[in-house]
């Protein structure tokens, strides 16, 4: 089973940017569909964006299409989820999920990473 490995986040003034990385252990990353994810406290997990096993296919959530950029370098077995234009209301706790099944739109993953604290302010 892959281990996922996250790194970046941290504290931002609103309007700033930051990358967040993924990094797979232990199997090749391109056998798996990645996702981010966030859940901010006191809500639920929301989705962010998702990216296909190759990177030919990404969707993202409306609330941060045009701002966010999700892509993937699988020879460094790395998935990046680049963030622009932050707003305060996307602080939260993000995550990156893989599955090495399913077809890009499926919600099911079978690894999560430990989770990086996004927090922006004004």
């Amino acid at each position: 089973q892959v281990q996922l490995v996250q790194s970046g986040g941290g504290l931002v003034q609103a309007g700033g940017s930051l990358r967040l990385s993924c990094v797979a252990l232990g199997r090749a990353f391109s056998e798996y569909r990645v996702g981010w994810f966030r859940q901010a406290p006191g809500k639920e997990r929301e989705f962010v964006a998702r990216i296909s096993r190759i990177g030919s296919l990404t969707d993202y959530a409306d609330s941060v299409k045009g701002r966010f950029t999700i892509t993937r370098d699988n020879a460094k077995n790395t998935v990046y989820l680049q963030m622009s234009s932050l707003k305060p209301e996307d602080t939260a706790a993000y995550y990156c999920a893989a599955a090495d099944y399913g077809p890009l739109w499926s919600t099911e993953y079978n690894a999560w990473g430990q989770g990086t604290q996004v927090t922006v302010s004004l």
